[in-house]
């Protein structure tokens, strides 16, 4: 009788490769804050992490060669190797910020505006 090759089960193949962090105890409260309550934080782009949502943007010819353009020229110049994706976060990010910084004289709420 031919025998079986042992194969490794799903929760083998998918663990996690990283020690999970445990969560810290949570320090004592301390005294608020002198900063104004609508002070929100500021977006960040998330970088290369796994993520969990996702999203369907769809592009110009125009507005793709010009991401693309832009993909190309950061690696060619700079030596910075990153995919669309990420381009796109940090834009994202960036256009949040300055929306939170300065509201109705931000660059986003001006380019809505005029179309």
């Amino acid at each position: 009788m031919a025998k079986r090759a042992s194969l490794p089960g799903a929760s083998e193949l998918f663990r996690p490769t990283k020690p999970v962090p445990t969560p810290e105890p949570p320090a004592p409260a301390a005294a608020p804050s002198p900063e104004p309550a609508a002070v929100e934080a500021q977006p960040v782009a998330s970088g290369r992490v796994r993520h969990d949502h996702k999203i369907t943007v769809y592009f110009s010819e125009e507005e793709l060669l010009a991401l693309e353009d832009a993909n190309l020229d950061l690696r060619r110049t700079h030596g910075i190797r990153v995919d669309r994706g990420r381009i796109v976060r940090i834009a994202v990010a960036e256009a949040l910020a300055d929306l939170a910084e300065r509201g109705a004289e931000s660059r986003l709420v001006n380019e809505l505006r005029q179309q």
